[in-house]
C-alpha cells in the first residue's frame, strides 16, 4: 500500500492531482491515502518532499531527477533507432554480468498494462549448451514422426535440424549468440515493450540483438524445457538472442516511404 510520511508532507496536493485512481486526498493540509490501489508510483515520483513510498517495492532504486543525466538527445535517439540492425552473427565472447543486469533493469522498468509488472526474464548464458540440447532433442522427437503427418508450423524446425546435423556451424536457431533471453508475460504487449527497451540498452552497451520467434514458439511448446527454465505454467511471449556483433555496419539501411495519415 502507498504510505505517506506526514512529517515530510507539505500538503502541496501534487500527488492527489496526479493520481489516476483518485486515491489520494488532502485532509488537514496533509495527503491521505483512501484505499488500496494498483501502485503505479506516480505519487512517489511527483512528490517534491519525498514523502511518499510504496514499501513493497524496492524504494532504494528510486532516483531523483537531474536533467543533465536523464535527458535524451532527440537526434542521437533517432540515429540509434535508424542504425540498429537485427544481428545474426555473434562473437563467442561472453556478456559481462554487469551488462546483463543493465539489460534486466531496462526491461524491468518498462511500462506494463495496469502496472501488472508481470514480465519474467530468463537469461541463459552459463547453461546455454544444456538449453540447446533440450531444444534440439525436442525437435528430434518431432522429426521422428516423419512417416506420419507433421504439423505445418513444425516443418521448419525439422529443416533447421537437418541443416544443423549436416553442418554443426549452421545453427539457425541460436546463431552462436552467447545469451538467450526469454520473456514471459500475461499481456503480449508487455513482453514486446520490454524487449524493445532491452534492445535499446543492448545497443548502448555495444551489444546486438535478434528477436527470435522460431525459438520462442518451440521453447513454449516444450513443457519440460519451461519447467527447467522455471517458467512452467507461463507463456513465452518474446525471445531474444544477445551478444557482441561479429559484423560492423557502415550506414543505416533504407526503408519504404512511411505509410502515414496526418490529420
Amino acid at each position: 500500500m502507498v504510505m505517506i510520511d506526514r512529517d515530510k508532507c507539505t500538503g502541496c496536493g501534487l500527488c492527489a492531482a496526479d493520481c489516476i485512481a483518485f486515491n489520494i486526498e488532502i485532509k488537514d493540509e496533509k495527503a491521505c491515502v483512501k484505499r488500496e490501489c494498483f501502485k503505479c508510483g506516480h505519487c512517489v515520483a511527483i512528490c517534491p518532499a519525498g514523502a511518499v513510498s510504496v514499501p513493497e517495492y524496492e524504494m532504494g532504486d528510486v532516483e531523483d531527477y537531474h536533467r543533465e543525466s536523464f535527458r535524451l538527445d532527440p537526434e542521437n535517439v533517432l540515429h540509434s533507432i535508424k542504425f540498429r540492425r537485427s544481428i545474426r552473427s555473434y562473437k563467442s565472447e561472453q556478456v559481462q554480468m554487469e551488462d546483463l543486469e543493465k539489460l534486466l533493469q531496462a526491461g524491468r522498468y518498462t511500462a506494463t498494462a495496469k502496472n501488472h509488472q508481470d514480465c519474467c526474464f530468463v537469461f541463459i548464458q552459463n547453461e546455454l549448451e544444456q538449453l540447446k540440447s533440450m531444444v534440439w532433442d525436442f525437435i528430434d522427437e518431432i522429426g521422428k514422426g516423419e512417416g506420419q503427418k507433421i504439423a505445418k508450423e513444425l516443418l521448419p524446425y525439422v529443416s533447421f535440424n537437418r541443416r544443423r546435423k549436416a553442418n554443426a556451424k549452421d545453427d539457425y536457431l541460436f546463431r552462436n549468440a552467447p545469451v538467450v533471453l526469454f520473456i514471459t508475460s500475461d499481456w503480449p504487449l508487455d513482453a514486446g515493450l520490454a524487449a524493445q527497451n532491452i534492445e535499446t540498452m543492448a545497443v548502448a552497451l555495444g551489444l546486438g540483438a535478434l528477436y527470435n520467434g522460431y525459438l520462442a514458439r518451440i521453447a513454449d511448446a516444450n513443457e519440460e524445457l519451461k519447467k527447467w527454465l522455471g517458467i512452467d505454467g507461463k507463456t513465452i511471449k518474446a525471445c531474444m538472442l544477445l551478444g557482441y556483433p561479429d559484423r560492423t555496419y557502415a550506414r543505416t539501411a533504407p526503408r519504404r516511404a512511411a505509410n502515414v495519415v496526418w490529420k
